[in-house]
């Protein structure tokens, strides 16, 4: 049989990545999951086929994929185990690895440009203290947790 590749459908799209996904067809499943989550932002299936596929060489790109697929549905066990999976994989990563691996992540780049966290930074490394006092800003928090966890900042 013959699958049209022109689809209006979010449903099909998405079925047709699961497929494309098990013929080890990375490319073509990509562009139905995202051609899915362009039709149905909502449609929680899409980002999860996304994420499956990206998690294989991909574990930072899929788990900001997983993450966004539990913003719609917070209950989502598929997600869950998915952040879960690609967090232990990126922990499995040699520190230097992980680090050059989250220097491609567009977030982790906006926040080591930021002037503001240059200079917070900076005085962490220097001053305790200081590190102390910048981490009670929530903002700053997330932003050096998420450094930390992608291994770009390290903590002692």
């Amino acid at each position: 049989a013959v699958v049209s590749t022109q689809s209006g459908h979010y449903g099909r799209d998405s079925n047709r990545a699961a497929c494309y996904t098990k013929l080890m067809e990375f490319g073509l499943a990509m562009q139905d999951c995202d051609k899915c989550i362009e039709l149905n932002p909502m449609f929680v299936k899409g980002y999860l086929r996304k994420a499956a596929v990206l998690k294989i060489d991909k574990p930072q790109e899929a788990k900001a994929v997983y993450e966004k697929a539990l913003e719609i549905d917070p209950n989502n066990a598929e997600a869950k185990q998915g952040i879960h999976h690609c967090s232990q994989s990126l922990r499995n990563l040699k520190p230097e690895d992980r680090a050059k691996l989250a220097m491609n992540d567009p977030e982790i780049q906006q926040i080591l440009q930021d002037p503001s966290m240059q200079v917070i930074l900076e005085q962490m490394q220097k001053d305790p203290a200081a590190a102390q006092e910048h981490l009670k800003n929530a903002d700053v928090r997330d932003k050096f947790m998420k450094l930390v966890e992608s291994g770009v900042v390290q903590v002692r």
